[in-house]
């Protein structure tokens, strides 16, 4: 058993919370972390599988480089928390929520946000191609080069969010697109949006 896995079990049966402590390369498989709480704890290029985070909360925690397989973090609370260069492609993320938190360099695709919200927070060169975020709440959240390609944005609350730096091709939203109201468009995404609406632009 590693120092990883040592760690969470026993945070498991003791009190139900993870404080302090860096971890690096490590890995931990098939666990119930669900309702754990995780406070101003580091993860360098640490490797997740199959692991159960639904409910557990983060605090001031930062994961550098990991990489979440078939991780289910449903209902989960991150809070001032850093997540740089990580891979949780097809993550299940429903009703997270996310405040005053960094997404940097993340590999989100296919990944399930329904419900989730994101407040405060700064999210920068982040791939959610193809990834599901119906009713999704952006609340003063920054989003620099985000690749939207195919996401479902069906509900989605969009109202002043900057999206000037993001890729939409293909999103899908309601008939009315009423996602994208209140939303902020670079000139160059004009045609995008038009095809969305339905309407044909003549060069």
């Amino acid at each position: 058993m590693n120092d990883l896995t040592a760690a969470l079990l026993s945070a498991r049966e003791e009190g139900e919370q993870l404080a302090g402590g860096t971890f690096v390369r490590e890995t931990a498989e098939g666990l119930d972390l669900s309702d754990l709480t995780f406070r101003r704890v580091r993860f360098d290029h640490c490797q997740f599988k199959g692991c159960a985070f639904s409910a557990a909360a983060f605090y001031e925690c930062a994961f550098e480089g990991c990489a979440f397989t078939g991780c289910r973090f449903h209902v989960s609370f991150w809070k001032d928390t850093l997540l740089s260069g990580c891979k949780a492609e097809g993550g299940d993320f429903r009703k997270a929520r996310f405040k005053g938190c960094t997404l940097d360099g993340l590999r989100l695709r296919y990944a399930n946000f329904t419900g989730a919200l994101w407040e405060r927070c700064a999210l920068a060169d982040c791939d959610l191609t193809e990834s599901a975020c119906q009713e999704l709440r952006i609340v003063k959240t920054t989003l620099k080069q985000a690749d939207l390609t195919g996401a479902d944005l069906f509900r989605a609350d969009l109202k002043g969010t900057d999206l000037s730096g993001c890729t939409l091709d293909g999103i899908t939203l309601s008939a009315s697109c009423q996602e994208l109201r209140g939303a902020k468009l670079h000139a160059s995404q004009a045609a995008v949006a038009a095809r969305i609406l339905g309407i044909e632009i003549i060069e």
